[in-house]
């Protein structure tokens, strides 16, 4: 189940770097955001944060205890950030690793 929905995300994310590319006029407003995860082993967080880097527009920077740093090239809403950097992939490493 992850391989598809990642490749999914990472589709969306290339489209959305691309068109940044393109049309300078959309926003950019890059940041570091603490993304939180219920992820109890280290591989599981290790291999969240990497899921997370491999989609264009997020880079992990940093994995400390239940958090993970990331640099996003646009920062939303909390809600909005738990959603589109790591709402879907959290649930599918916790099937994985857990």
């Amino acid at each position: 189940m992850f391989l598809p929905i990642f490749i999914i995300e990472m589709v969306k994310a290339n489209i959305d770097v691309a068109l940044r590319v393109l049309n300078p006029r959309l926003p950019l407003k890059p940041g570091f955001v603490e993304v939180k995860t219920n992820l109890k082993k280290d591989a599981s967080r290790l291999f969240l944060a990497n899921s997370i880097t491999l989609t264009p527009e997020t880079l992990s920077v940093d994995v400390k205890d239940d958090r993970i740093f990331v640099h996003w090239i646009e920062v939303k809403s909390t809600k909005e950030k738990e959603r589109h950097i790591s709402g879907k992939f959290k649930r599918l490493v916790k099937g994985v690793f857990e």
